[in-house]
Parts: structure tokens; C-alpha cells; sequence
């Protein structure tokens, strides 16, 4: 049973503005190819219609397969995945599909198709890629308007995340480097100025 519910696109921005590490999903034109890697660089940009930049070197095969399908998942793993999240930003898709290798199961986006991941992550975004000729020349930075959003409810809940000891599973993670991550944890509640 999925405990993914549709997320209001006005709160999309939610699920990446924390700063957690992603899986970035890709596939063919054609849906022949697919690959899927890690990134720590993703960020909203803006709310209405919600747009995401993100990093994806320009040698990648996801950033080949993004070019030419014109989209790509965002994937939010939770701390349960963050073996598989380590091994899928440490190997390229080049050589072969690493779905097939690693055993992960994905579902198809409902609005573009997009290979998505819900065992095991908090959240996901499918994204239409929005072309930009200078940024693409220039840098790694690619750009997407988020056209369909879904989350766990057992840890986004009304348009927020709610990290509670029931669901550390589920956390978020945030690269360190060299393989190691830490959860987005412990809430803090700030109390109203004045």
C-alpha cells in the first residue's frame, strides 16, 4: 500500500527547500533508457508555477537522457536509502541500468512518465525540463517546472514535514561527502518575535 498522497503544488517548493540530497530520475525519449543518480545541489526558484534548479553535470548520462525526453523525477530518499544513495551517485548509468542492477523498483509518473521512486523515500516531483541555451553552456545548472508532487503522509502532512521518532526511516539526508550523510532530524520550534 502507497502512503504517497498528491502534494498542492503551491507547497512543491517544501519538499527540497530544507536542502536534502535527491535522487535524480531520467529517461529516453522512447522510455528504453532510463538512469538515476544522486545529487546535493537543488534548490526551488520560484513558487507559481513551482520551478527547481538543480546541478546535473553536463557529461552525465541523466543529464543525456533529461535533454532528450525533456524531463526528469525528483526523488526524495528517506535515511532507510542511504546505501542506495550512495551507490547510485557513485556509478554512472553509462555502462548499464542501474534500476535493473540495484533492484529498484520505480513508478511511472502520472502527468510525464518519469521513472519514480516512493519505497523508502519521503517525497518525489515530476519535472518538465525548461531549456535555457546560456546556463546550459555555461554551468551545470538545470531547470524544471514541477508539474505533478507527492509525499508520504507519514511524514509530509498538510503541506509541511513532520520529523517525529516514529518515522526516522524517512528522514531526509544531507550529503557530507565521501559517503556520509546526516538526517534532518530534530525540529526546532522557534517562538513569535515580540
Amino acid at each position: 500500500m502507497s502512503h504517497f498522497q498528491p502534494v498542492a503544488l503551491e507547497h512543491a517548493s517544501r519538499l527540497i527547500n530544507h536542502g536534502p540530497t535527491v535522487l535524480v530520475t531520467s529517461r529516453s525519449r522512447d522510455g528504453t533508457r532510463r538512469n538515476i543518480m544522486a545529487a546535493a545541489w537543488s534548490m526551488p526558484v520560484e513558487f507559481t508555477p513551482p520551478r527547481i534548479a538543480i546541478v546535473i553535470d553536463k557529461k552525465t548520462f541523466t543529464r543525456e537522457l533529461l535533454k532528450d525526453s525533456g524531463s526528469f523525477g525528483i526523488c526524495i530518499p528517506g535515511a532507510a536509502l542511504a546505501n542506495l544513495t550512495y551507490s547510485v551517485g557513485s556509478s554512472t548509468g553509462f555502462e548499464d541500468d542501474k534500476f535493473a542492477r540495484l533492484g529498484i523498483k520505480a513508478v511511472a509518473g502520472p502527468v510525464l512518465g518519469v521513472p519514480l521512486l516512493e519505497a523508502g523515500c519521503s517525497a518525489w516531483l515530476e519535472c518538465r525540463w525548461i531549456p535555457e541555451a546560456h546556463t546550459e553552456e555555461a554551468y551545470d545548472t538545470c531547470f524544471g517546472e514541477v508539474v505533478a508532487a507527492a509525499a508520504d503522509e507519514r511524514i509530509f502532512v498538510r503541506g509541511r514535514w513532520s520529523f517525529r521518532d516514529d518515522n526516522r526511516a524517512l528522514q531526509t539526508l544531507h550529503h557530507l561527502g565521501a559517503g556520509n550523510f546526516v538526517c534532518g532530524g530534530e525540529v526546532i520550534h522557534a517562538r513569535a518575535p515580540g
